[in-house]
């Protein structure tokens, strides 16, 4: 089963842990609550942050969390807040429309104000930035798709007023890859993750949840109460509490709790580190986030930090034509041995200027993500489960997704809306209609994305 393993790898940036690490409100669970949230996450920080801003009638909210806070794919993660703006619109418009498909894209650009209001407004210290980000294409098969697909979508009306294409003949001086066969740059943003959740946490706390760290949860009860209507939510070794509405905010683990998600919502492995260049020697400038794509698959990502080193995620090169190495993994107290060497040299090998940079790798980790086998997160209610909600299948891509979902579920219980007034994609909602569907658009990519060697 999906649970979390101990013992996980430790990111840069949970090297310094938070005193609510390990954090428990209460001795003992609470018999009973008005909502209980499984994970203290992005998702789950974030509906608990959106439950209680400024509510009148707050209420009873017990969080319960497997590990340490923020312990899951948030806390490991490249800091990056990139929304895909021309890629989703061109990949999903085919098979859902193109309304639906910018949709999603407007989405995603909004969680970059979204993120800088909540900041400014809590006094959040956690290193938000806004930037440029850089897609850089390695590969001319891939410049070529994302160019066409950029003109397609102009021809369609739909404006991409922030999106700047540089073709070939400049890529590599304006965005300084090497070897870039075309780039693009539009507006994104880097963080500290960590930080911003367990501040999240703080505030919850100070509204009145009750967290509870180190208390897995086992399984929730099949049917509600009939006298009650609240659902039993039973731990691993602390006993159970009942609760009127059930938000799972679980992500990778999410099928260990729903058994219908089990293949819907798979646990992905993934790789990150900590590059750092030597104190006596300055670092060249690098002002831009970037990814560098050799396929729609294969991609590497990174934000410069404000101290001055580089946090560098990807390597999957290395490692995905092994489904063993990645696919429905949980483990992420081990490095993924074809690729716990990738990084070093990483700069010096891609930047121009970086050559004699003396760069090296501080720390390398994994985090377990919940990918979605059609790409689409998966938010509302739980099909045939009243009072209960999700949020997770996030695709290695929540942080411009999470936030204003978690804002559109906490509508869907302060307000009592459906689902089609949360503000929401309509894409997003979870159905019985994608819980039954075969696709698995996760393995389908894998023989597209294995082939960096011949491109």
């Amino acid at each position: 089963m999906p649970f979390p393993v101990p013992n996980s790898t430790v990111s840069f940036w949970r090297a310094q842990p938070d005193e609510l690490d390990d954090y428990r409100s209460t001795e003992s669970l609470p018999s009973e609550c008005d909502i209980v949230i499984i994970g203290a996450g992005y998702a789950g920080a974030s509906v608990a942050y959106h439950l209680l801003d400024e509510n009148p009638t707050p209420p009873s909210i017990v969080m319960l969390e497997a590990r340490q806070a923020c312990s899951g794919a948030t806390g490991r993660n490249g800091g990056h807040i990139k929304p895909s703006l021309y890629a989703s619109i061109g990949n999903m418009s085919a098979k859902y429309g193109l309304e639906a498909a910018v949709e999603l894209a407007e989405f995603e650009k909004a969680h970059l104000h979204a993120i800088k209001e909540l900041v400014e407004k809590e006094d959040i210290d956690c290193d938000f930035q806004l930037t440029r980000a850089f897609d850089v294409f390695l590969s001319e098969t891939q410049n070529e798709k994302v160019k066409n697909d950029i003109e397609a979508l102009q021809k369609a009306g739909v404006s991409l007023l922030d999106v700047q294409y540089t073709p070939g003949s400049k890529a590599e001086n304006v965005c300084g890859v090497k070897d870039a066969r075309g780039c693009t740059s539009f507006t994104a943003g880097s963080i500290w993750p960590y930080r911003l959740i367990i501040h999240l946490l703080r505030i919850a706390l100070s509204r009145g949840v009750n967290l509870q760290t180190h208390t897995p949860v086992a399984e929730i009860s099949g049917t509600a109460d009939p006298s009650s209507g609240r659902w039993t939510v039973t731990t691993s070794s602390r006993g159970s509490i009942k609760a009127k509405k059930v938000i799972f905010a679980t992500n990778a683990y999410t099928s260990a709790l729903l058994p219908q998600y089990k293949g819907k919502i798979v646990p992905v492995r993934g790789m990150c580190s900590r590059i750092m260049t030597p104190k006596d020697k300055p670092s060249p400038y690098l002002p831009n986030t970037y990814s560098l794509r050799w396929s729609p698959t294969i991609f590497d990502y990174l934000i410069p930090r404000p101290d001055g080193s580089i946090i560098v995620g990807g390597a999957r090169a290395e490692y995905l034509p092994e489904l063993s190495n990645w696919y429905n993994v949980v483990d992420d107290s081990e490095l993924i041995e074809p690729a716990k060497n990738y990084f070093d040299g990483y700069m010096q090998r891609h930047f121009r200027g970086w050559e004699d940079s003396g760069a090296y790798t501080d720390r390398v980790w994994t985090g377990v993500m919940g990918y979605s086998s059609d790409y689409l997160p998966h938010v509302g209610c739980v099909p045939g489960k009243p009072e209960q909600y999700i949020l997770a299948g996030f695709t290695g891509h929540g942080m411009p997704q999470v936030f204003l979902s978690a804002k559109g579920i906490s509508r869907m219980i302060r307000e009592n809306r459906p689902f089609e007034e949360s503000g929401v994609p309509r894409l997003y909602k979870t159905s019985e209609a994608r819980l039954k569907s075969t696709e698995n658009a996760i393995l389908a990519a894998v023989g597209r994305g294995t082939e960096k060697a011949q491109l």
